[in-house]
């Protein structure tokens, strides 16, 4: 044996007593726990020296497993990460994808409150978030007490409201864009007909101040069948003791609701709602296949901004710029995420 492998035995071995002389003398648990891992740890490393192998059992089990875990992250590194990354020092930079990045500063989002088309883009985004998220959680919600009950049909009508969240988004905005057409769609012939609505007076429903109602009611429908499932979930997990106590105390149907299923629904109305919330933000696509017409271009009325973002980035080739208005989606985003959360932590204290 060598000077220096004797050398890092005699150390190990010392260390190691002196760590288990702490161990005997500590009362914590918790502290004697952790000692107990480090000692742990020397003495595996004393005897992967002693036996002259170069990695011990634990690092050979260790690099088994990341050799598992590191294709999933190579990926995740190089086609999200990294791209974040840059998409944020991005932000402080000035570049158009071919000529040399300049630093800017805080230049680019000094631009954005003068931006009329942020400004535009930023209000339709908050507008279609408010009215999406309640009205597809009371939709959802709805529609899974009523499935829920013992009606015939049930896995019938349970696939035929999932439907749309797995139908082609390209089919399904094509027979929205025909339904809702200004001069043949059938839902302005009943106006029209039914109600009479003089023809001057019919609703363009992918125009103006409609198209932003028209959005949310797509999405509405588009997305109630995917979390009525997970209120589904939520709802048979809910003790049937529950509501046969508050029928012997003489509960009524909205007694129950009120007293049992919504406060027993609350970590599932938590997830939806947070969920939603962050899809809503994101939207793009069903904006672009809905109102963008034959050219896909969104008029100022109809403007989102992950729209926005990507015109600036791919059309003007403003990339810095379209970064900061990233950045400042991802805050947005951020802030409301926190402040849900630290409201659903108010309410469990």
């Amino acid at each position: 044996m060598d000077e220096k492998k004797a050398a890092q035995i005699k150390k190990l071995e010392t260390e190691s007593a002196a760590l288990m002389q702490k161990i005997r003398e500590e009362s914590d648990i918790k502290k004697k726990q952790k000692l107990i891992a480090e000692r742990e740890k020397k003495q595996r490393k004393l005897t992967a020296i002693r036996n002259n192998r170069i990695l011990s059992r634990e690092a050979k089990r260790d690099l088994v497993a990341y050799s598992f875990i590191a294709p999933n992250f190579i990926g995740f590194a190089v086609f999200t990460l990294i791209p974040i990354v840059f998409a944020f020092v991005l932000a402080f930079m000035n570049w158009d994808g071919s000529n040399e990045i300049t630093f800017v500063g805080f230049d680019n989002f000094m631009k954005l409150p003068s931006d009329t088309f942020f400004v535009a883009a930023l209000k339709n985004t908050m507008i279609y978030v408010v009215g999406t998220v309640p009205l597809t959680m009371i939709a959802s919600l709805a529609l899974a007490i009523v499935l829920n009950q013992k009606i015939i049909a049930r896995g019938l009508f349970r696939t035929v409201a999932f439907f749309p969240y797995v139908a082609s988004l390209v089919a399904i905005t094509a027979v929205w864009s025909m339904i809702f057409h200004p001069s043949k769609g059938p839902i302005n012939y009943l106006l029209l007909t039914v109600f009479g609505v003089p023809q001057e007076n019919l609703p363009k429903w992918f125009s103006g101040s409609l198209v932003l109602v028209t959005l949310i009611l797509f999405s509405v429908w588009k997305y109630m069948g995917y979390y009525m499932v997970i209120y589904l979930a939520g709802l048979q997990g809910i003790s049937a003791e529950l509501y046969e106590a508050g029928s012997l105390d003489g509960a009524n149907t909205w007694q129950k609701f009120k007293y049992i299923t919504w406060p027993q629904l609350r970590s599932t109305t938590f997830f939806v709602v947070v969920m939603l919330t962050i899809n809503c933000f994101k939207v793009y696509d069903i904006a672009v296949m809905l109102a963008g017409g034959s050219d896909g271009k969104l008029s100022t009325s109809a403007t989102v901004l992950v729209y926005y973002i990507y015109q600036n980035a791919f059309n003007y080739w403003d990339l810095g710029y379209s970064s900061a208005i990233a950045m400042v989606l991802f805050l947005i985003v951020l802030a409301v995420t926190l402040v849900q959360f630290r409201y659903e932590k108010k309410l469990e204290a």
